[in-house]
């Protein structure tokens, strides 16, 4: 079967304007390709389920991976409590797409719970592209040198980077394994706008790639 050039591709839910924090390496042209898989904080991957289950006294949907899938999130962590609560909702929403591909349920929940109207329908499209063609994700994937701050309008604006080069789909029939090629472009950086609910749940407003903008 034919692939996107990024094994693990996302998407571009819907472009970013006037985003203003820097770029994680040198790459500037946007692309609506991107990547598949991820889990916890400080660089550990797990079984556990999300860790951000309870923040702020919302029920936020139960999360969690399986050990053949891991996502190391390195040093996403900020002082500001504000900040922080941007950088949890937009891990558990990556980590909501990893885990509904690999649950095969593109009307996972826990995706709907983290995107907004605008990225949504996306989001679930995304994970159809592998529910459709049976495959799981395994390996690993390492999201690092998060960028995060809150714009004039209140949007929290999220800058990431993401590793795929040690992950992998499997088909769940077949049980072939395709990997991501080791290229730049299979580093890729994501760039986020987030809106605040009244409930206190930042959810994704906004999503775009740009791979090989990391290194």
């Amino acid at each position: 079967m034919n692939r996107r050039p990024s094994l693990l591709a996302v998407t571009a839910l819907t472009a970013v304007a006037a985003l203003s924090l820097s770029a994680c390496g040198s790459g500037d042209d946007s692309s609506s390709d991107g990547i598949k898989g991820a889990d916890v904080a400080g660089g550990t991957g797990s079984a556990s389920p999300s860790a951000s289950a309870s923040q702020g006294g919302v029920e936020r949907p139960e999360i969690t991976l399986p050990s053949e899938f891991r996502a190391d999130f390195e040093s996403w962590t900020n002082s500001d409590p504000k900040l922080q609560a941007i950088l949890n909702d937009g891990r558990e929403e990556l980590r909501s797409k990893y885990a509904a591909v690999i649950e095969a349920k593109p009307d996972s929940e826990a995706v709907a719970f983290y995107n907004s109207d605008a990225t949504l329908t996306s989001a679930r499209k995304w994970v159809k592209q592998f529910t459709d063609d049976d495959d799981s994700l395994i390996g690993k994937v390492r999201i690092f040198d998060a960028q995060v701050h809150i714009n004039d309008t209140g949007s929290g604006v999220l800058f990431y980077c993401v590793d795929e080069r040690e992950a992998s789909t499997k088909n769940r029939a077949t049980g072939k394994v395709i990997d991501t090629p080791d290229k730049p472009e299979s580093l890729l950086q994501y760039r986020v706008r987030l809106d605040e609910t009244p409930q206190g749940v930042w959810k994704t407003a906004a999503l775009t790639t740009v791979p090989g903008a990391c290194s």
